[in-house]
């Protein structure tokens, strides 16, 4: 499968029909794992690409503390039987520790093991921050589809959008119109502008921006980006949510098991066709197979970095150009003490959602002296423009407003999902005005060329169990079409069309 550069203007040929068939596949994060997994134990020859000097992608688990931290993913979202990977992880025996049940106001948490603080470091009362959670949903409720129930909201959204000329309301186009979309942020305005009973003073409304900040920690951007018509489209597995106690790097270390993964290989140029694909790298090696699996972050496919020879067809090159991809970074740091309560996290309140702090305690969870300290959205994005030094300061003087007795870390981490030019992003989230379809058009198949990865996942976006799910269905996509060609039976000729036909199934079937 691999050739020398010399030879590289021939390789998108097959040597022989006798051959097994073949695939590459590039990035091994979870959905390529999973891709080359899949393609192996089909038989076929595989060779996965990776650009780091390891495999995981933004799965990255660091044991520099002596002990696993994730400093990429670290939850199970859906700790269910329905989830892809949860009988990867039942297999092997790991722990999950429990964090959230169903529908909680705070997505992966439940108002149950808590501390919040307000800039004073005075603790604010579990009764006004469970009064405040109710306010929040209720004005998420409000703001969500417009209907009679909220005829003020829609009339003040009309009136903002200007979406009838003549002053009438067409509700009904309220969701699910891109041209009428707005984010959260501008629809809680309005909501709390129209509905005075729900609108917070003082301290509440500082709580309530607290909300708002593990909101933007979900989406991993800022209300003001977070699509109103799109932003509860993902599918929420039953469940609740569980924090892998060992790190995620054991089950993607047991899925890659034997798969032949070339390490330090940068992806620079991808030439496709129906008698083959021939995918250089920067190192000169020139790679040739039947087929391509791509799962890079969408990230770095917005910046062209990689070469298509044919081009994209327009509709995909507007489904990457459309996918929004947000940043939510981690500092943790370890001490040597444990100084603050037993809760499962911290947070700390304040006038702006972008001066609120949140920290997720991993003591309570797995014993060791480590408070991780999660910003989102601008905030992560100019934490990114310090040192590591300054960044692991900024999130201790977070830690000492509320606990004044706090002792300097021993050890800190520092992650940089933004400016890692190997992910250029956390996840996926809906943007304004981007219809949340763009999810599956960037997974849909262009001739030979084969798409996964969390932005590829319409019912799972921003997940690790979605690219997973994406790599193994990129995968059965990719095993159909080579054996149906190697048979002389073209089964997918519309793929490489100008524009997808609606009618494209999700293959959620074979899940």
């Amino acid at each position: 499968m691999e050739l020398s550069t010399k030879n590289s203007k021939k390789v998108v040929q097959r040597t022989s029909h006798l051959s097994p068939p073949s695939a590459i596949v590039i990035g091994a994060g979870f959905a390529g794992v999973a891709a080359a997994r899949t393609l192996r134990d089909a038989s076929f020859n595989v060779v996965l690409l990776e650009s780091r000097d390891r495999i995981g992608g933004r799965v990255h688990t660091d044991y520099s503390f002596g002990f696993p931290v994730d400093m990429g993913a670290s939850w199970l979202h859906g700790v269910c039987e329905e989830n892809p990977l949860a009988p990867v992880i039942g297999r092997m025996g790991l722990p999950l520790y429990r964090t959230s049940g169903d529908n909680s106001v705070l997505f992966d948490h439940d108002l149950e093991s808590y501390a919040l603080f307000d800039d004073n470091g005075t603790q604010i009362p579990h009764y006004l921050v469970t009064k405040v959670g109710e306010v929040f949903e209720a004005i998420l409720k409000e703001a969500s589809p417009c209907s009679s129930l909220c005829p003020n909201f829609c009339l003040s959204v009309c009136q903002r959008l200007q979406v009838s000329a003549s002053g009438s309301m067409q509700t009904d186009k309220l969701r699910g119109d891109q041209s009428n979309d707005m984010s959260i942020k501008q629809a809680i305005e309005i909501v709390l502008a129209n509905r005075p009973d729900l609108r917070q003073e003082g301290l509440a409304h500082e709580v309530l921006l607290w909300y708002i900040c593990r909101m933007e920690g979900w989406f991993s951007t800022d209300s003001d980006k977070i699509s109103l018509n799109s932003w509860d489209k993902e599918e929420l597995l039953s469940g609740g949510h569980g924090l892998m106690v060992r790190g995620y790097l054991p089950v993607i270390n047991k899925l890659a098991k034997g798969l032949d993964i070339r390490l330090n290989h940068k992806v620079t140029k991808i030439k496709w066709g129906r008698n083959g694909a021939a995918v250089s790298v920067a190192n000169g090696k020139v790679f040739v197979a039947d087929a391509v699996v791509i799962a890079v972050p969408v990230g770095v496919l917005k910046t062209r970095r990689i070469q298509f020879e044919p081009t994209l067809p327009a509709w995909k090159e507007a489904a990457i150009s459309e996918m929004e991809v947000g940043v939510e970074n981690k500092i943790a740091l370890h001490f040597g003490t444990v100084f603050w309560p037993n809760v499962e996290f911290l947070g700390v309140v304040s006038s702006t959602a972008y001066c609120c702090s949140y920290f997720l305690n991993l003591h309570k969870a797995t014993g060791h002296p480590v408070l991780i300290y999660m910003p989102a959205g601008n905030l992560a994005r100019d934490i990114e423009k310090m040192s590591d030094v300054e960044a692991a300061a900024f999130a201790f003087a977070q830690v000492k407003k509320i606990l004044p007795q706090a002792s300097e870390p021993m050890q800190y981490l520092v992650s940089r999902w933004g400016g890692d030019e190997n992910s250029l992003g956390s996840y996926s989230y809906d943007g304004v005005g981007k219809a949340h379809e763009v999810y599956e058009k960037l997974r849909i198949p262009v001739d030979n060329l084969f798409f996964a990865g969390e932005a590829t996942s319409a019912a799972y976006p921003g997940t690790v169990h979605g690219a997973f799910s994406t790599g193994v269905m990129a995968a059965e996509d990719c095993k159909m079409l080579v054996s149906g060609r190697l048979s002389e039976l073209d089964l997918c000729p519309a793929m490489a069309a100008e524009e997808p036909a609606v009618s494209v199934p999700l293959l959620i079937s074979r899940m």
